[in-house]
C-alpha cells in the first residue's frame, strides 16, 4: 500500500473544508484575527492583493464615468429611520455610538460619558448619508447623472465570523448614482453588474452567473437586486458582488429632487452597488489547493520570485548579480496594465523551506538559480498551477522571452479549471424528490458534501423558498440572465415558471 501523499496544508479540503480554509489564510500570510472580536488584521501579502483588486476596479469604474469621493463613517440614527425597509434590514447588524468621551472610573477603569443628543450608527452601508448629500448637490437635470464611488470600511455586527468571508469590519467600495429617468438608473444597475462579472472572470479567473435576486433576497429598500454568483470548491455558492436599483425610495426619504427640462420638480432615480474583501475569500475557495494559496497572475502581488541557491563554496555575489539582471529585464515587460513584478528571496533559509513558503503564498511562478544554472545560463522554473515537482530547466533568455506567455497560460488555465468544476457540479433538476436527494449530504458526518448548483423551475413563492432554506439550507441564488428563458412548471408547486433558477447552499 503506497504512502499517502503529504500536503503543505492540513487538514486537506476533503478532510475538513472549513478548517482547510483557515489554514490556507494562515499559511499564505494573508490575514489574522485581531484583538477585537470578529475583526481582522490584513497582512502585507493579503493587502497587496486587495490593492491590486482596488486598482483594477477603480480604473473600470472611472472608465464608465464614475468619480471617487468620501463620506462620513458615522450616520445619525434619524437618517436610517427615514427609510423603513432599509433600517429594518440592517437594524440587527448596527454598531451604535451613544457617548463622545471617556472618564476615569473606580479602580482606574474608563467609563463612557457625555451622552450624545442623537445616537450615531457606524456605517453598515452609506445610502442614507449619501442620499442626504446628494439632495444638496442635485438641483437641476443638468446635475445628472451623478456617478459617485467610495472606497471605505463598513461595520456589520456579525455573530459568526470567518476571515475575509464574514467579518464585523471589512473593506469595500460602494457606488452610488442618481439619474433623471428610471431607464437610465436601470441601465446603470446592469452595466455595473457587467463590470463586476468582467472583473471576476477576466482578472480573478472566477466564473460567475449573473442574475436577479428573489424578493426575499433583495437589498433592504431596493426595487431590484442583481448579483454575480460563483461556485466554491465545496460546491457552495458565494455572492461575489451586488448591484441595486433603488427606484425613488431613497430619493423620497432624503428629498433628492430636481427641476427637469420642462420645469417640473421630480425625484431622482438612484442605484447602489458594491464588492468587498470577501472577494479574497472567494479567490481562496475557488483556486487554492492542499498546498496553499493559488493566485491568478493578473492580480498577484508578485508574478515571480527568484530563489538564489547560495552555497558556501559558490560565488554568491555573481549569483545574486545574475538574479538581479533577470529581475531587471522582466520588470521592463508590461503585463495586465502594469509591469511584471519580481521578488528576490535571499533569506538565510534552506532552499526547500523558501520554495514552499512561496508555494503556500500562491505566487504564480518561481525560479531557482544556483552555480550550475548560472554556468549554463539557465534557470530552474516552477509554476503554481502545476505540481511542485513539475519544475524544469530552461535557458535564461528563452525564459525571459516567453514569461508573459506563461503568465497568460496560468491565468487561462485557472479560469478553465474553475469553469470545468462548476459545470461538473451543476445539473438541471425536474422532480422534487431529485432536488431533495441532490442537496442531502452523502455522509452525516460531512454535511458539506452535497450536490452543487441545481437549475430548476420555481414559481417564486417566498414561503416555498423559506421552507427549502429550513429543510435543506438551500436558497435561490439568482434568477439567471438568459437570452431565451425556458418556461416550465415549478417542480414543487406545479405552478407556471418563467425560467429555471439557480438553487444552492451558500456562504
Amino acid at each position: 500500500m503506497s504512502k499517502q501523499q503529504k500536503t503543505a496544508i492540513t487538514p486537506t479540503r476533503a478532510e475538513d473544508y472549513p478548517e482547510w480554509y483557515q489554514q490556507v489564510v494562515r499559511a499564505a500570510d494573508l490575514a489574522e484575527s485581531s484583538p477585537v472580536r470578529g475583526c481582522m488584521v490584513i497582512k502585507p501579502w493579503g493587502y497587496a492583493l486587495w490593492e491590486n483588486m482596488q486598482s483594477v476596479l477603480d480604473d473600470m469604474f472611472k472608465s464608465t464615468g464614475h468619480k471617487n469621493a468620501y463620506f462620513p463613517l458615522f450616520i445619525p440614527i434619524s437618517y436610517l429611520e427615514r427609510e423603513a425597509a432599509h433600517v429594518e434590514g440592517f437594524a440587527k447588524e448596527c454598531a451604535v455610538v451613544t457617548h463622545h468621551r471617556l472618564e476615569a472610573g473606580e479602580g482606574g477603569k474608563l467609563v463612557p460619558s457625555g451622552e450624545l443628543e442623537e445616537p450615531l450608527i457606524v456605517r453598515p452601508t452609506s445610502e442614507t448619508i449619501i442620499g442626504e448629500t446628494f439632495a444638496k448637490w442635485i438641483q437641476s437635470y443638468r446635475d445628472l447623472p451623478l456617478l459617485i464611488n467610495q472606497w471605505a470600511n463598513v461595520v456589520r455586527w456579525e455573530m459568526r465570523t470567518r476571515l475575509f468571508l464574514r467579518t464585523t469590519e471589512f473593506l469595500w467600495q460602494e457606488g452610488h448614482t442618481a439619474h433623471a429617468t428610471q431607464a437610465e438608473a436601470e441601465e446603470e444597475t446592469l452595466k455595473m453588474l457587467d463590470v463586476y462579472a468582467d472583473f471576476a472572470e477576466n482578472w480573478m479567473a472566477v466564473p460567475v452567473i449573473k442574475g436577479e435576486k428573489t424578493e426575499g433576497e433583495r437589498f433592504p429598500g431596493a426595487l431590484n437586486t442583481y448579483c454575480i454568483e460563483s461556485m466554491m470548491q465545496d460546491r457552495k455558492a458565494l455572492q461575489a458582488g451586488t448591484t441595486h436599483f433603488l427606484g425613488q425610495n431613497f430619493s423620497k426619504a432624503a428629498n433628492i429632487d430636481f427641476l427637469d427640462e420642462a420645469g417640473n420638480r421630480i425625484f431622482a432615480w438612484t442605484t447602489s452597488w458594491g464588492v468587498s474583501t470577501r472577494l479574497i475569500g472567494g479567490l481562496i475557495m475557488t483556486h487554492a489547493d492542499d498546498d496553499g494559496m493559488v493566485i491568478p497572475p493578473k492580480i498577484a502581488p508578485s508574478h515571480l520570485v527568484i530563489l538564489p541557491v547560495l552555497r558556501k563554496d559558490s560565488d554568491q555575489a555573481a549569483i545574486l548579480e545574475y538574479c538581479r539582471k533577470i529581475k531587471e529585464e522582466l520588470e521592463q515587460k508590461g503585463y495586465a496594465g502594469g509591469n511584471v513584478r519580481v521578488e528576490i528571496d535571499n533569506r538565510e533559509l534552506r532552499g526547500g523551506e523558501k520554495m514552499w513558503s512561496w508555494i503556500k503564498k500562491g505566487i504564480p511562478s518561481w525560479i531557482e538559480v544556483g552555480p550550475r544554472d548560472m554556468e549554463s545560463d539557465s534557470v530552474f522554473f516552477g509554476r503554481r498551477d502545476l505540481g511542485p515537482k513539475e519544475r524544469k530547466g530552461i535557458g535564461r533568455q528563452e525564459f525571459i522571452d516567453t514569461f508573459i506567455q506563461v503568465l497568460d497560460e496560468i491565468q487561462d488555465r485557472l479560469l478553465k479549471r474553475a469553469w470545468a468544476f462548476r459545470e461538473t457540479h451543476s445539473v438541471e433538476i425536474d422532480f422534487e424528490e431529485d432536488f431533495y436527494a441532490f442537496f442531502t449530504p452523502e455522509n452525516d458526518h460531512r454535511p458539506e458534501i452535497h450536490g452543487g448548483f441545481a437549475l430548476a423551475h420555481y414559481s417564486g413563492d417566498p414561503d416555498l423558498e423559506a421552507k427549502l432554506q429550513n429543510d435543506l439550507k438551500v436558497t435561490v441564488r439568482c434568477i439567471p440572465q438568459m437570452d431565451k428563458p425556458e418556461p416550465g412548471t415549478c417542480i414543487f408547486t406545479g405552478k407556471p415558471s418563467a425560467q429555471r433558477v439557480v438553487f444552492a447552499k451558500s456562504y
